[in-house]
């Protein structure tokens, strides 16, 4: 609900993590008057997109929560989607002279690009960098403790000696995303296993498994992506899917290609103490090597809400449409929950529905509205699969299940514009590409005639738009 006849009020406000989303957050917050505080605990912007060479080299499956190192990254990776639907959508992740041009970059010109956009917007002056948020508690005033700890004074990996600083906040924003703490599958076997097991979180680069038999369990993106690149040095690989709806057309290509040394199997049934690997249909290999690409976990280890906020299955819950806790709204928030989003434009969205929520512009309903709405949610994700319904650990994928519900979700909560068609288009060839051409779809597509016309004028747009903030920064004598 709008309350246009309110006037706006300044909240102070915590965001925590500076990441895709915790940026997203920063903008909108900012934007919208309030007094803003980032806390991130790495060295620098950037979330996951800053690539850390390091790994859980002494937890390779990261068990420890949280992980010590945050990114999972690994040195290869490339967007799967295309920098013109990946973007902020007042400031466009255009090509830059001298840097990662392609339609699909790199990991790092996704790091450079949000530090552009920091300087842009003037995020650095409100973003405390190495920090680490211990603990965030409601007060009994409703306002939010935040304990956290400076480490760049000094830090061990089984403890931290930095000052300990104690704040007070109006509101706290939960933007840490969901990419780190990995989540690990049940495999009769796994703990007196005697090879090496890692989750994908460690993965960084092929060399490793040079000359190894190497089992990679799981084919979502990363599973392929890291299968693929491993084959070219390992012994053997052999890629693990659920089931044969997970084999695309792409995958069927690249196994008809490699087929030398790069092999499909369903399941894992069990690993035995010998090394040996047994499948679903009890055929086996001697591994040197798995490696879980089985997805991660939500994690908050930070955060008091004395049950308040759970986390079953990979549900957070209850989170009024993926972003507010009803009995702690509106003064704590998440951004960034939902996967499979347009992001971070989606993550724009939410923030801007928080901070106009938080100054008083937009209210929400009642708790036991908000409660009643989560409750039907689930209810219809709970039959929307058939006899089975979709699985409690999909609850927060959207583009999955209801791909008009982020347009539909700026509209009815913050007045935000709608995706142009154009892009969406673009996004669904470009996962149909991907679906076909698993090796090849970021480097060979071919756009349709709407598309290729709503990429020259995104050019041309993003090029009028960087001249005039280049000569806002540098004016001429």
């Amino acid at each position: 609900m709008v309350c246009d006849s309110k006037p706006a009020q300044s909240k102070k406000v915590c965001v925590i993590g500076a990441g895709m989303a915790g940026l997203a957050a920063a903008h909108e917050l900012r934007r919208e008057g309030h007094d803003l505080t980032v806390l991130e605990q790495s060295g620098d912007i950037g979330g996951q997109w800053l690539y850390d060479p390091r790994s859980d080299g002494a937890d390779p499956l990261g068990t420890a929560a949280p992980v010590r190192v945050h990114s999972s990254i690994y040195a290869s990776l490339r967007l799967i989607s295309p920098r013109q639907t990946t973007g902020f959508t007042d400031f466009p992740f255009s090509p830059k002279n001298g840097r990662d041009n392609l339609r699909y970059p790199g990991h790092r010109e996704v790091h450079l690009y949000l530090k552009d956009f920091c300087d842009a917007f003037g995020l650095m002056e409100v973003v405390r960098l190495d920090t680490r948020v211990l603990r965030a508690a409601m007060t009994p005033t409703r306002q939010w403790a935040v304990r956290s700890v400076d480490l760049k004074e000094y830090q061990t990996d089984e403890k931290m000696f930095g000052a300990m600083v104690d704040e007070v906040f109006d509101a706290v924003v939960v933007a840490t995303g969901h990419y780190s703490q990995p989540r690990l599958p049940g495999i009769e076997g796994m703990e007196a296993w005697s090879g090496r097991q890692m989750h994908s979180h460690s993965y960084r680069v092929p060399e490793p498994f040079r000359g190894e038999v190497v089992v990679v369990v799981g084919c979502g993106e990363s599973g392929k992506d890291i299968a693929m690149e491993i084959r070219g040095v390992a012994k053997k690989v052999y890629l693990v899917a659920k089931s044969m709806e997970e084999v695309t057309p792409g995958l069927s290509k690249v196994l008809a290609k490699h087929g030398a040394d790069l092999h499909l199997q369903l399941q894992v049934k069990r690993l035995c103490e010998d090394g040996l690997v047994v499948f679903g249909d009890v055929s086996g290999v001697v591994a040197d090597t798995v490696i879980y690409c089985t997805g991660y976990s939500y994690s908050f280890p930070f955060l008091d809400t004395d049950g308040a906020i759970t986390i079953d299955d990979n549900r957070v819950g209850p989170l009024f449409e993926h972003v507010f806790p009803p009995s702690l709204a509106p003064s704590l928030s998440f951004v960034g929950v939902p996967k499979k989003v347009f992001a971070p434009r989606f993550f724009e969205t939410q923030a801007r529905w928080v901070a106009q929520v938080l100054s008083g512009k937009r209210t929400l309903p009642t708790e036991e509205e908000m409660l009643r709405s989560v409750e039907e949610y689930y209810h219809a994700r709970e039959i929307a699969g058939g006899i089975a319904g979709v699985p409690k650990k999909y609850t927060h994928e959207i583009g999955s299940f209801d791909r008009t519900y982020m347009d539909d979700f700026g509209g009815k909560y913050c007045g935000f514009p709608r995706v142009e068609r154009w892009k969406y288009e673009l996004l669904v060839s470009s996962v149909q590409n991907m679906v076909d051409n698993l090796e090849t779809f970021r480097d060979d597509y071919q756009d349709s005639d709407s598309i290729r016309k709503g990429v020259q004028e995104w050019y041309l747009s993003a090029q009028l738009q960087d001249g005039a903030s280049t000569r806002t920064l540098h004016p001429s004598p």
